[in-house]
């Protein structure tokens, strides 16, 4: 089993090889390319995806960090439910990014703490 690790180089997992391109069920009409900030770097989405989506893609896997013991958060239910990928979106924080679509231009940064409404 390979474990990945955003700061190892030895695996490319990043960009289009981490997007479903064919399902034998589904179809996918891929969206026209965007680009947003994460933490002050560019990256590339497509319109439609989300903000957790388009970083699990660009290899980010950690979104956030427990707000008491600071462990690292990731992709984990994909529906809204629970607080791993919560973030500040264009200055409002607690900002579920795994149903927030991405748009062109938007600013995102790592959520530190709970945040504030």
């Amino acid at each position: 089993m390979i474990y990945y690790h955003s700061t190892n180089t030895d695996i490319n997992l990043k960009g289009d090889y981490m997007r479903i391109s064919a399902h034998p069920i589904l179809d996918f009409e891929r969206g026209t390319q965007v680009s947003f900030t994460f933490d002050g770097v560019q990256v590339s989405a497509y319109t439609g995806e989300t903000i957790a989506a388009a970083l699990y893609a660009a290899g980010y896997r950690t979104l956030a960090n427990s707000p008491v013991r600071h462990r690292p958060r990731g992709f984990f239910c994909a529906i809204g439910n629970c607080s791993s990928c919560m973030m500040v979106v264009n200055g409002n924080a607690n900002v579920k990014t795994c149903i927030e679509l991405v748009q062109d231009g938007m600013i995102v940064e790592t959520q530190r703490g709970k945040g504030t409404l």
